[in-house]
């Protein structure tokens, strides 16, 4: 039994819940987008699908950040 830990589960598994943080660029982009593809009415002046991709390609490098955060909190990186 060589790489496991006391619990018997090997170093790379452990759970690390601040990753979660990176499956909402995927939930923004791929998967609301059928929900949110209109035109009609509009944010700032843009149509509402143009801006839904400009908030989404905003938001993902701070769920990117959250999840490093957590990661460094707990000592995984």
């Amino acid at each position: 039994m060589r790489n496991q830990t006391s619990g018997g589960r090997s170093p790379g598994s452990r759970k690390r819940p601040a990753l979660l943080w990176l499956l909402l660029p995927y939930v923004l982009f791929l998967a609301a987008l059928p929900l949110v593809n209109k035109v009609t009415p509009t944010v700032c002046g843009l149509p509402f699908l143009f801006f839904w991709m400009l908030l989404a390609t905003l938001l993902t490098p701070v769920s990117v950040w959250l999840a490093r955060r957590g990661d460094l909190k707990r000592g995984c990186a």
